[in-house]
């Protein structure tokens, strides 16, 4: 009988904070800018600059600990994790090991036999790293010191993960909790939500864990489950084989679909830590966790029930729009406005929803005002547009939040309300079209929809599409 296998995943997950400075000095975080242009001798490690910590960094850290159910430690410090790379500048990093902000915390996920909770090992508090470019083309590595000093949380669960799609639940439920909490945009594509999946493999039934490895940096979902998916069957076979699973760093190919070794697993030994002598304990005081807890936003699942009870969208419109905090507040806001959720969430579900798919944006990336979407609603509802008209002019107000109301008086966009008018290009469209007529005539109902297109092009889009209609059959 051949034997069943048991996959344990655990995993280290780095959230690069949105805090407007760095953690240790007051050079900007922003994503992007000339290489090396965010930078000082703090960040860049110059002899003699000394670190501040950055108070929001402790702030942010508390947030997501207490949204994760941790104990915060009272009395906390800084150490130094000395390591070298091209990208660290001081060769060593300013991380927590012995005394990390949050401990022994848990997160809840739904999985096919019901809620599961994850064990939270730790958060801790550290600096980012710089980046490493490399350039074929001149057989040469550059270096670019503008993300090293952005400060991280580094949140290391427990090995109770079993699955891609638990590690996948467990990551979408720390995004929302950083996202709802305005920590970070936690943007993979950016690099600022990465993942080390640290998998090993036994008998199922055993209590025993196997060898683990550990892969590293993983910036999607996707990867992040091939990754599992192929560390999984590679350490299977490794086993059936009679052969040993090494304990090391291993990189996810995503091209290739494999993973090859980067270097054998360090232990904590290995980078001789030791508390960082520049910067003074970090003591928290009740006061100030419950500060923080006062501030605790509405989480999704909250926000969801409050949904269905207050504003009676479908689930379906819940589910989307509150998985992204940004939308939601939109959603909120412009209902409180024009007090019509069914209308506003159809525009966010259907058109908002295909312009980020077509831009290949991000929720967290829409720039238009709930007030401007309101206003949009109100003009159709009013009869000032049409809804053809509506879906042009929020076309623009996705790119550019104009106030559409202006918008319709500066481009003359008004509906064309005056009968005698309407008429009268109704009359034209029906002597232009004597072949639609009779197709009309002869049975053929649908030939009215190219008279009607007909019409609506002549007057440019304004005219009433149900009067309109109603003219044209009454005409005929």
């Amino acid at each position: 009988m051949a034997k069943e296998y048991e996959t344990v995943i655990g995993l280290e997950v780095h959230i690069e904070l949105s805090t407007k400075t760095k953690i240790f000095c007051g050079c900007s975080t922003a994503f992007g800018g000339d290489p090396n242009t965010h930078t000082c001798p703090v960040c860049t490690g110059m002899p003699g600059s000394l670190p501040v910590l950055n108070r929001s960094v402790v702030e942010y850290a508390m947030a997501m600990g207490l949204a994760t159910h941790c104990d915060i430690t009272r009395h906390g410090k800084f150490d130094r994790k000395n390591y070298f790379y091209p990208d660290n500048p001081q060769n060593y990093q300013i991380s927590q090991l012995y005394l990390p902000i949050c401990r022994n915390g848990y997160v809840e996920i739904e999985t096919l036999d019901g809620v599961k909770k994850v064990g939270i090992h730790e958060i801790h508090m550290e600096e980012d790293a710089g980046k490493l470019i490399h350039d074929e083309w001149a057989d040469a590595s550059l270096v670019d010191y503008n993300r090293s000093g952005v400060p991280l949380i580094e949140i290391v669960s427990e090995p109770d993960m079993r699955s891609a799609k638990e590690v996948i639940a467990y990551l979408e439920k720390l995004k929302m909790f950083a996202q709802y909490l305005g920590i970070s945009d936690c943007k993979l594509q950016e690099g600022s939500m990465r993942a080390d999946v640290n998998l090993s493999i036994r008998e199922k039934g055993s209590a025993e864990y196997g060898t683990r490895t550990e892969m590293k940096n993983l910036n999607s979902f996707t990867s992040i489950t091939h990754a599992i998916q192929g560390e999984t069957e590679r350490q299977i076979d490794l086993i059936e084989e009679g052969k040993a699973v090494v304990q090391e760093t291993r990189r996810w190919d995503d091209t290739k679909a494999e993973s090859y070794a980067m270097r054998s697993k360090e232990d904590a030994q290995d980078y001789r830590y030791f508390p960082d002598p520049d910067l003074i304990p970090v003591d928290i005081s009740d006061e100030w966790i419950e500060r923080i807890r006062s501030k605790q936003p509405e989480f999704r699942p909250e926000k969801m029930e409050r949904y269905r009870k207050e504003y009676g969208i479908p689930d379906y419109d819940i589910e989307i729009i509150t998985g992204s905090k940004h939308m939601a507040d939109i959603f909120e806001a412009a209902t409180a406005i024009c007090d019509q959720p069914k209308k506003v969430s159809n525009w966010l579900m259907v058109e908002t929803m295909r312009l980020l798919k077509e831009k290949v944006m991000d929720p967290e990336d829409i720039r238009f005002s709930p007030e401007h979407l309101a206003a949009l609603i109100e003009l159709v509802d009013t009869k000032v547009i049409n809804q053809p008209v509506a879906k042009q002019i929020f076309e623009v107000m996705f790119e550019e939040d104009v106030d559409p109301k202006q918008y319709v008086e500066d481009h003359g966009l008004k509906q064309e309300s005056d009968e005698g008018a309407i008429r009268a290009i109704c009359e034209k469209a029906i002597s232009e079209n004597p072949q639609s007529v009779a197709d009309y005539k002869a049975g053929k109902e649908k030939a009215i929809g190219f008279l009607v297109g007909q019409v609506m092009k002549a007057s440019r889009g304004k005219a009433d599409p149900g009067t309109v209609n109603a003219l044209l059959k009454e005409m005929l």
